[in-house]
């Protein structure tokens, strides 16, 4: 095994401490007992229970878990629907037109997105609001998942599936029975993207949005635009601790399924030996 150097150990220290080194000053400073986020004046909690008697960020947060979950799930049904065409029907007329518009969202501005879809519910008439938030996260989050699934989707065996028809299966049996358990990491990983797509996204919630409805994003940069509370330290510090308890547990629970299936193998392995 090649040592690292000390340039490749300090440019790896740089770099990391370029990335996270904010990220910790962000946390530590959520503990800061001062309004004042950027000097320290001792220890407290007292902004995570400000933030938690904050009702408009509780309003936001539940907002934007709703349409995150929606939009995710009808972003993912109809991303594998998508996918399924562009892989196993083949050629067919407006094809080409087809996979444009089922990949152009992931090129085209975000503000063009957001002002597009706009004009659109305004011409239709259609009160903005959850709802059309809602469409607009599908809207721009199915592609993502066509793009996960469709790779999944190239290198599956179609053999296993027309075994599956040939022992009397029809097709939505075949598919639900066969090609879904395979394809299911695919799409799942499609739905983890399009669900961390809609949480983080400001500017197409922003053309979207009506007043009944505020994104937490949305409520972050107008909050932050009056000034910069210690609250936004501490609603920070909670997401940061969600996503990184969400990592951990995935990697573990991989681990312990790949070490599974390795003692499954040995046995099986064992037993035809």
């Amino acid at each position: 095994m090649k040592r690292l150097s000390w340039f490749n150990i300090t440019a790896l220290t740089v770099g990391f401490a370029f990335l996270y080194l904010p990220i910790l000053i962000l946390m530590i400073y959520s503990f800061n007992g001062g309004r004042n986020v950027a000097i320290w004046a001792g220890f407290s909690t007292k902004w995570y229970g400000e933030l938690f008697r904050d009702q408009a960020f509780l309003d936001a947060a539940w907002v934007t878990v709703k349409v995150a979950l929606a939009a995710s799930t009808f972003a993912t049904v109809l991303g594998t629907m998508a996918a399924l065409v562009l892989v196993r029907v083949g050629r067919f007329p407006g094809r080409t037109l087809f996979s444009g518009m089922i990949y152009a969202p992931l090129v085209m501005p975000e503000v063009i997105t957001g002002l597009s879809l706009l004009l659109l519910f305004i011409s239709l008439g259609v009160d903005r609001g959850v709802f059309t938030i809602i469409l607009a996260h599908t809207t721009f989050a199915m592609c993502y998942v066509s793009v996960v699934v469709s790779s999944r989707l190239v290198t599956f065996d179609q053999s296993l599936e027309e075994a599956a028809r040939d022992l009397g299966c029809s097709p939505v049996s075949a598919f639900r029975l066969v090609t879904l358990p395979i394809i299911a990491p695919a799409v799942i990983s499609g739905w983890l993207l399009a669900f961390t797509l809609s949480l983080d996204d400001l500017v197409i919630s922003s053309f979207t949005t009506g007043p009944s409805a505020t994104t937490l994003p949305m409520e972050i940069y107008s909050s932050v635009r009056r000034g910069v509370s210690p609250k936004i330290n501490a609603l920070s510090t909670i997401m940061i601790s969600i996503v990184a308890l969400a990592v951990i547990g995935t990697s573990i629970a991989a681990k312990r399924a790949a070490v599974r299936a390795q003692r499954d193998e040995q046995a099986a392995a064992r037993a035809t030996g």
